[in-house]
């Protein structure tokens, strides 16, 4: 008997509650889905979902089931930079994950439908799906049109910086914020939204070929319907979120991850979602895999084209064909096959000459003369060979800090930079727009970390350094927070432990000498006040300043951020909650 038909038996109320609530009494004995979304007008990745699930619904029907529709709504990255609103965007992936486990164990289902477009709602979905462990997909909600001459939102931060240098004027400003958002959907360039609806095709969890479709096509209507159906089945065949993901799912993922060059985001996001499975994911993970991995595909921020042109070259289907030596082909997907048969049967049914078809549409649409290859590389004319990012340790960061290597200059891989350390990302930004920082500088922005503010990102800082020709090229910008995955330039994040719970981070002073060096994977502390010393006079005098460090006060003391300040594990454990830090207090 399916759980909800159990309940129905246990608690006398629910029909009569259900039936007031707009239920037929033929669906009272129904496979009962669970449709949970982050419908709601707070941005275009969640404004147009409630279509998506309608769609979903009539798929559930379609099947025999019911499909009831619970909604999360998530906030905006993009929205709530440059103020404080940006302190709560990490933790609202744990408000997602918690309210559906109250929604899911409140009232039992039989099957779930997670429905997402972007950078908290598909985290915070995903870790909420493996939590309650029920049988569910994930449907993702798709990605935005370009706006005219290819315009998309990750390159405001570069418009808005040389506006504020006054190297253009509010007109030209104006027009690229009336068009860089022309639709629904994910934000059009590999950040963490598009990044993460490719990790839920990539784990297994979405069904094939269903990441990145555009927003109100044909295409996405259709995945949605066979989503909805593809519920009422799972509930039927009890397969559960569970019996599919693996430590050999999340190879694959950041092995797609790798090929893609994906948003930084992700390493807070695949440990935290691995978390509730029981399964440990390090940054050493990350870096393990993209060593050697190959990058393929020219998507911004780090590549060319918007991430519109993704499904049209072929999706994760095809980023998976030009590695598939690379994964594991055994391990269990939604569908109830394996990733290796899902490929083959996407291979008989069509699905790469439809690709074709949607990409001849959108080169006349564009007129652009674009194939296949130009989007994603053959496997065997990698962009570059050495994955995406790299996670750096030594004495600044003993638990690792991460680079988006990709996107940083070569001038930087190898760099002594003198510290010039700020407690809070507004003060550096100003120094960087009025050009207080100078070249052979390392921006150090602290106390940014889960613990100190929430762990908000950098967007502005990073995009202030990266648009400016001389400094883009000369200093590093080093921090506990994060950044967006729009970001590009030579910056470094998520440095563990932060400095709001005593990490080296809040020891640096003025002056002091900073390595970075990429290919040994190195971040350290090289010198006091300008002068390099050996480790153990380093090792010594940052002693010192700890034993002499008075405790950095709380930014936040009431509300769900103090919680999370209290709470969060470390930037490269993945920020989740951890509940176990009451009993070490």
């Amino acid at each position: 008997m399916l759980k909800s038909q159990k309940m129905r038996e246990v608690s006398p109320e629910m029909d009569p509650l259900r039936l007031g609530s707009g239920w037929k009494k033929e669906d009272l004995g129904k496979p009962q889905i669970y449709i949970e979304s982050t419908f709601g007008d707070s941005h275009p990745g969640s404004a147009g979902l409630d279509r998506i699930v309608e769609d979903v619904r009539t798929g559930v029907n379609d099947a025999g089931g019911f499909g009831a529709r619970y909604f999360v709504t998530d906030m905006c990255d993009g929205e709530s930079q440059g103020n404080d609103g940006i302190n709560y965007s990490l933790v609202s992936r744990e408000m997602i994950a918690n309210m559906i486990e109250i929604q899911e164990n409140a009232t039992p289902f039989d099957a779930g439908v997670y429905i997402s477009s972007c950078d908290k709602g598909l985290p915070g979905g995903l870790m909420g799906m493996c939590r309650v462990n029920i049988p569910s997909l994930v449907v993702c909600g798709g990605v935005m049109k370009a706006g005219p001459d290819l315009l998309t939102l990750n390159e405001l931060g570069y418009y808005s910086a040389k506006y504020e240098r006054g190297e253009i004027g509010a007109d030209r400003l104006a027009w690229a914020k009336q068009n860089a958002c022309p639709s629904c959907g994910a934000c059009s360039f590999f950040g963490t939204a598009c990044t993460m609806q490719i990790m839920a095709e990539a784990l297994g969890l979405a069904m094939p070929g269903t990441a990145l479709l555009p927003y109100g096509s044909k295409m996405l209507k259709q995945a949605a319907v066979s989503a909805g159906k593809r519920a009422v089945a799972l509930a039927k065949e009890g397969l559960r979120p569970s019996d599919i993901v693996t430590m050999k799912s999340f190879e694959n993922a950041i092995l797609v991850h790798a090929a893609i060059s994906g948003s930084t985001n992700a390493l807070l996001h695949l440990p935290a979602i691995a978390h509730e499975l029981g399964i440990t994911i390090t940054g050493d993970d990350f870096d393990r895999l993209h060593r050697k991995a190959k990058y393929l595909v020219n998507i911004r921020p780090t590549g060319k084209y918007p991430a519109e042109f993704f499904y049209y070259a072929g999706g994760v289907p095809m980023v998976m064909e030009q590695i598939k030596e690379e994964l594991h082909l055994d391990v269990m997907t939604v569908t109830g096959k394996t990733l290796g048969e899902n490929l083959e049967e996407l291979k008989q049914n069509g699905y790469y000459a439809r690709c074709q078809a949607e990409l001849e549409k959108a080169n006349q649409r564009y007129h652009l003369h674009l194939r296949r290859q130009d989007i994603i590389r053959d496997g065997s004319d990698p962009i570059d060979s050495d994955g995406s990012i790299a996670v750096l340790h030594g004495n600044l960061a003993p638990l690792g800090a991460v680079i988006k290597h990709t996107a940083c200059p070569k001038e930087m891989f190898h760099a002594v930079l003198k510290a010039r350390p700020f407690d809070c990302e507004e003060d550096a930004l100003d120094a960087v727009l009025h050009h207080r920082i100078q070249p052979g500088d390392a921006v150090i922005i602290r106390y940014e970390g889960p613990q100190g503010s929430g762990m908000p990102e950098m967007f502005y800082t990073t995009e202030a350094i990266s648009s400016d020709p001389e400094l883009g090229r000369s200093i590093a910008l080093i921090t506990d927070g994060r950044f967006s995955g729009a970001s590009t330039g030579p910056v470094i994040g998520h440095v563990s432990p932060e400095a709001q719970a005593g990490g080296p981070l809040a020891l640096v002073e003025e002056g002091d000498l900073i390595q970075i060096n990429i290919p040994e994977r190195k971040l350290e502390i090289v010198g006091i006040h300008g002068e390099k010393m050996s480790a153990d006079k380093i090792h010594a005098v940052l002693q010192e300043r700890k034993d002499n460090l008075a405790p950095h006060p709380h930014k936040y003391q009431k509300g769900v951020l103090r919680l999370f300040g209290m709470l969060a594990a470390s930037p490269m454990q993945g920020a989740w909650l951890d509940y176990d830090h009451i009993q070490k207090k």
